[in-house]
C-alpha cells in the first residue's frame, strides 16, 4: 500500500520531524535524548522471507549481514543508515537493505557504528575502511551505499579507499549530506520547501561530527574532496530537500572528473524519498537495486 506522494509533506510538517534541525539547542536536545533513551538497532521480526540476517561483532561494533536465501550472492554492498549522526537504524532502512539482498542477490554488510556524541567523522572514517578492506579480502566487488547521514560516511570512505589504492569503487548515494558547511547559496531557496531539515541544527550536528577535523575536510564533508578515480554513482535526489543543490553541484563535479553519474533527481520529492511508501520511493528502489547488482 502506497502514501500518495502529495500527502508525504502534510504529514512530516505535521510529525514535527524536523523539529531537531530547526536550531543548534534543538539539535543538541535531540543528542541528549538518543543517548538517555537510545533506539534499537535490531531487524523487525518480520522481513521478506526470501532472506537470512546474521551478526556479528567487529571490534565493539555489530554488523548485520543480511543475504537472499534461495541463491548464491555475488559480491557485498556495505549499507550505512542515515539518521543525522544521532538517531539508529529504522524499519524504512531494513526494508530497503531486505530487498537489496534479495532482488540483486548480493549479500549487505550493515555496520551499526557509533553516533553522537561516542562517534565522530575520523573514527568512522577509520572504521569504515577497515571494515571494507576486510571485505575486499573476501569478495572481488564490493560496493558501498548509504542514506542522508549514511550518504556522507559512504562517500566520504570511498575518497579515503581511492587514496589507499582501491579506485572505482560503485556507489549508491540517496539524499546524501554532502557539504556540512551547509553554505550552497540555494540552500535558502530550498528551505520553505523542506518539511524535514534544517540548516541551523545541521550545521550544529556537523561541528560535534567533524571532531578535530575542520568541517571542509574531505571525510567530513566529501564534496570538497577530488573525486577522480571513484567508480559509477547512481547520486538521488528531492527537489524539496535542502541537500539537494550540493546534490546537483556533486553530480557536476564528479562527471568533470570523469565519475560515471546517474542524477535520479525528483522534483517536489523530500529528502529520503527513496525511503519511503511511496510509488516514487517503490521506483526509486528498484533502481537502487539495479544499481547495486554484481
Amino acid at each position: 500500500m502506497y502514501i500518495p506522494e502529495a500527502v508525504i509533506p502534510a504529514v512530516l510538517r505535521a510529525a514535527r520531524v524536523n523539529r531537531p534541525y530547526l536550531t543548534s539547542e534543538g539539535a543538541a536536545q535531540e543528542v541528549r535524548k538518543q543517548v538517555l533513551s537510545p533506539a534499537s538497532h535490531q531487524p523487525p521480526k518480520r522481513l521478506r522471507p526470501d532472506v537470512a540476517v546474521s551478526v556479528r561483532r567487529h571490534g565493539r561494533t555489530p554488523m548485520y549481514a543480511v543475504a537472499p536465501t534461495g541463491s548464491k550472492p555475488e559480491g557485498q554492498v556495505i549499507y550505512v543508515h542515515g539518521g543525522g549522526w544521532v538517531h539508529e537504524i529504522s524499519p524504512f532502512h531494513w526494508t530497503l537493505i531486505a530487498q537489496i539482498a534479495a532482488e540483486a542477490n548480493t549479500t549487505v554488510t550493515v555496520p551499526i557504528y557509533e553516533l553522537l556524541p561516542h562517534g565522530d567523522a575520523t573514527s568512522t572514517n577509520e572504521f569504515m575502511v577497515r571494515l571494507f578492506e576486510a571485505v575486499n579480502n573476501t569478495e572481488d566487488d564490493v560496493r558501498l551505499a548509504g542514506d542522508s547521514a549514511g550518504g556522507q560516511i559512504a562517500l566520504a570512505a570511498a575518497l579515503t579507499l581511492r587514496d589507499r589504492g582501491h579506485a572505482h569503487i560503485r556507489t549508491v548515494l540517496i539524499s546524501p549530506v554532502l557539504d556540512l558547511t551547509m553554505s550552497n547559496p540555494d540552500i535558502p531557496h530550498v528551505q520553505p520547501n523542506d518539511p524535514w531539515l534544517g540548516v541551523d541544527g545541521i550545521r550544529a550536528v556537523a561541528e560535534q561530527w567533524a571532531g578535530d577535523l575542520p568541517v571542509t575536510d574531505p571525510r567530513v564533508s566529501p564534496l570538497m574532496g577530488d573525486l577522480h578515480g571513484l567508480g559509477p554513482m547512481l547520486l538521488l535526489t528531492g527537489s524539496h530537500d535542502i541537500l539537494n543543490p550540493d546534490a546537483r553541484l556533486l553530480a557536476s563535479k564528479a562527471r568533470a572528473a570523469g565519475v560515471d553519474v546517474t542524477l535520479l533527481e525528483r522534483r517536489g520529492a523530500v529528502h529520503v524519498f527513496a525511503l519511503l511508501p511511496s510509488r516514487a520511493g517503490s521506483a526509486a528502489r528498484d533502481r537502487i537495486v539495479s544499481a547495486l547488482r554484481a
